[in-house]
């Protein structure tokens, strides 16, 4: 994993925002290197049963999915979630291993590199948010690396409660 903390300062801004993303999206995928496939699947906070290792994997490719397909593209919403079950990705998840949920977050996280690399950062998307605003594709980079930052922290705390495994 490339370390970003002395980034340079002559660095464009779309560099600057996907590096910071992929930077969060490669710490996730390190804080899952080597925990069992057994405590992949296990739930430790009494508050948040859906909070695993694996949903939260799975959570973070689906979020990506939701934020550059359905609303940046327009696309249809073919997520696994459903009005009945706002946070099926998370529930599901355990049934699929960890290398799996891995393989398809990078996929897609792939994909989506390579829109945004053909993709001026001041489009907006097709589809609004909660608002009713359409954002630009700027605004969804930004959101993306808050929403894998934070999840980053849980997959901290889920990992060192899990087996001891801590890291920088």
């Amino acid at each position: 994993m490339t370390r970003i903390d002395d980034t340079p300062p002559a660095w464009d801004e779309r560099t600057q925002l996907t590096t910071f993303l992929d930077y969060a999206r490669d710490t996730a995928r390190a804080k899952c290197e080597g925990v069992s496939a057994e405590n992949a699947r296990r739930a430790l906070l009494p508050g948040s049963p859906l909070m695993t290792m694996c949903g939260l994997i799975n959570h973070l490719r689906w979020v990506e999915y939701h934020w550059f397909r359905v609303v940046f593209l327009g696309e249809e919403d073919q997520g696994p979630w459903t009005d009945e079950d706002p946070d099926r990705e998370m529930r599901i998840a355990v049934d699929f291993p960890l290398a799996q949920l891995l393989r398809e977050y990078a996929d897609e996280s792939a994909r989506h590199r390579e829109l945004v690399a053909a993709t001026d950062l001041s489009q907006r998307a097709v589809r609004t948010v909660r608002d009713g605003l359409h954002v630009d594709l700027r605004w969804i980079l930004l959101h993306l690396t808050e929403e894998t930052a934070r999840h980053n922290g849980h997959l901290d705390i889920l990992r060192e409660l899990l087996d001891g495994t801590t890291g920088d």
